[in-house]
């Protein structure tokens, strides 16, 4: 069972301003924006599955971009720093994800989820199972 208390006091202070405070980190500084391995992304929190390697594509804008998550996120209106935007979040761990936006690439949706890497965890393809994510290897080609 998922205990919030318990998960926090393992993150470093990055992700803990990310994910609960909605900070966001410096772009380009993310491990995962140049990254580009096959597996799936979880709340760095909870673990719960976010996207998936096959639906990450280079927005250029210095974050890890996704044109759809793995299962339905949490959206929330976001009028900070004067900007109209529409914050994404974890369900489970209600964690700050980043923003999801309308200028993705048009022949998969037309959405870019713009995603902090503080508040991701990689869990590579071939650790799947290994993992507890064993479900999830259904979502990749050439299986």
């Amino acid at each position: 069972m998922f205990n919030k208390e318990e998960a926090l006091k393992k993150l470093n202070s990055e992700q803990y301003e990310v994910t609960q405070h909605a900070a966001t980190e410096y772009p380009f500084t993310g491990k995962y924006d140049n990254f580009n391995q096959k597996g799936i992304y979880v709340d760095v929190v909870s673990g719960e599955p976010l996207f998936s390697s096959e639906d990450k594509y280079d927005a250029g804008c210095g974050w890890p971009s996704f044109t759809k998550p793995i299962e339905k996120l949490v959206y929330h209106r976001d009028q900070s720093h004067g900007m109209e935007r529409t914050e994404v979040k974890s369900p489970v761990a209600d964690s700050h994800l980043g923003h999801v936006f309308i200028d993705g690439p048009v022949d998969q949706g037309g959405l870019r989820y713009c995603i902090n890497s503080a508040a991701l965890k990689f869990i590579p393809y071939d650790k799947l199972e290994e993992e507890g994510y064993k479900e999830y290897k259904k979502l990749f080609k050439g299986r």
